[in-house]
């Protein structure tokens, strides 16, 4: 592919390792974002309705906040680190170089597309890498833009834009690339892993999975539900650490339910579908996957749909079956299961029934039970008494486990996993120990003690 070779070739001139040039690069793409804010909005809302609220704040105000960190450290993360030496390597100083891999492929979803092109952009820059991103054909409105941004920063050979669906996916997949970073559904992923195997490339995948909410008979209900309507609903339910399924103890499930109710009618209005605050489903096919979904499901609250809008009006579903279509995958969209449990055994069996999560969120003020859910259960990461926060703190790391992803990103996070952890010791010169130099004649007891040495 013409364009790999092209970034190959730039990467091996040295420009991109130079931590000023990468600086200068990366103030050019802050300030064409924020001049272009405007039409990023108008973008994504034209691909999906989503609100402009909602796409300032979680796709170009998040970029700002990212490119404002690393601007600000940069120079500190690039620098050498050192480390302590060891006895064995006396007299000695140790260091870790912050290595770029050099040519970067990032394949971004079209949930957040102008944020989860853009975020992964500006780690792998800022660590000294090529990269090509190649954005959603299902939101081609901000692919287009993202595509003008992007040229207009940066030389092709330093960062570029490739455009089109599944077969030019496939066409980028089948090269050899230098780190692969993948956001998307679990089945793709697998895929992404699989054609990055065949040349050992690195890999971060973000993911999905089955995000569990649970709501003990000590949580503070209005407040609870509130926050748990805000972060399901957000994007029309279409985020990947949005809550899949809530599990209620049994004695406050009805409460529970109204103040559901009621949180959504307070957010969205009586009638949604007239809502400014409220995004649409992102296509006909996703549309018609979540209406299947509800067939022969109770109904508690919402369900109203219209096709020809792609929209589906938040929605609450009371008791489905492990075995039923809602409960097999990730919903993916703005249907919340409900489901009561009265002991923990019966919170283990819901949870266990599916891989590790990326989110999984509890809602108590039981500090004991808090901490129970914490440890006993692996997942991405998650909140105490909220929801989709842990996302917004650029000190914490964002990714999933096992089925829900590889790795994990954002702030410094974004910076290390672009770059390779180059170790490197100095020995001096003015001491030589020959004891580890053949013939080998130190005593065997003696041999035995290097363990101390390390």
């Amino acid at each position: 592919m013409e364009i790999l070779q092209k970034q190959r070739e730039f990467f091996l001139t040295q420009q991109t390792k130079a931590v000023s040039f990468r600086k200068k690069a990366l103030k050019r793409l802050q300030k064409e974002i924020i001049a272009r804010e405007d039409a990023i909005c108008d973008a994504i809302y034209a691909d999906f309705k989503k609100p402009k609220f909602e796409t300032l704040a979680a796709e170009t105000q998040f970029v700002l906040a990212e490119l404002k960190l690393v601007l600000k450290c940069i120079d500190l993360w690039a620098r050498p680190e050192r480390k302590s030496a060891t006895l064995m390597n006396w007299p000695s100083s140790d260091w870790i170089y912050k290595e770029p891999y050099g040519a970067v492929l990032i394949i971004a979803p079209w949930n957040y597309p102008f944020q989860l092109a853009i975020a992964p952009l500006i780690g792998a820059i800022a660590a000294g890498n090529t990269v090509v991103i190649k954005p959603s054909e299902t939101t081609p409105k901000t692919s287009r833009l993202i595509s003008e941004i992007i040229t207009a920063v940066f030389p092709r050979e330093h960062a570029a834009v490739v455009e089109g669906g599944v077969e030019v996916s496939q066409q980028l997949l089948a090269q050899k690339w230098d780190y692969i970073f993948f956001t998307g559904s679990t089945r793709v992923g697998q895929i992404v892993y699989e054609s990055a195997a065949k040349h050992l490339t690195p890999v971060t995948l973000e993911l999905g999975g089955k995000n569990p909410c649970i709501v003990d008979d000590t949580a503070s209900i209005a407040l609870a539900a509130k926050r748990i309507v805000w972060g399901k609903f957000l994007n029309a339910g279409q985020t990947c650490i949005a809550s899949d399924y809530v599990l209620v103890h049994k004695k406050v499930k009805g409460q529970l339910i109204d103040a559901l109710k009621k949180s959504i009618i307070n957010s969205y209005g009586e009638d949604m579908e007239a809502s400014p605050d409220y995004a649409r489903t992102i296509n006909q096919k996703h549309y018609s996957g979540l209406k299947s979904m509800l067939e022969g499901e109770e109904i508690l609250f919402g369900g109203q749909s219209n096709e020809g809008d792609n929209y589906l009006s938040p929605t609450l579903v009371n008791e489905p079956k492990l075995d039923s279509k809602l409960m097999q995958g990730e919903i993916f969209g703005p249907i919340l299961p409900i489901i009561a449990y009265d002991t923990e055994e019966d919170i283990e069996r819901h949870i266990m029934n599916y891989g590790k999560p990326l989110a999984t969120y509890v809602f108590s003020n039981n500090r004991k039970f808090q901490q129970k859910i914490i440890g006993t259960y692996s997942f991405g990461g998650g909140a105490i008494n909220d929801t989709v926060i842990q996302i917004t703190n650029k000190k914490l790391p964002f990714g999933g486990v096992g089925a829900s992803g590889i790795g994990a990103y954002h702030g410094k996070t974004s910076f290390d996993i672009f770059s390779h952890q180059k170790a490197i010791i100095k020995k001096a010169n003015w001491l030589d120990a020959p004891l580890r130099y053949a013939p080998y004649n130190l005593p065997m007891r003696f041999v035995k003690m290097i363990k101390h040495l390390f």
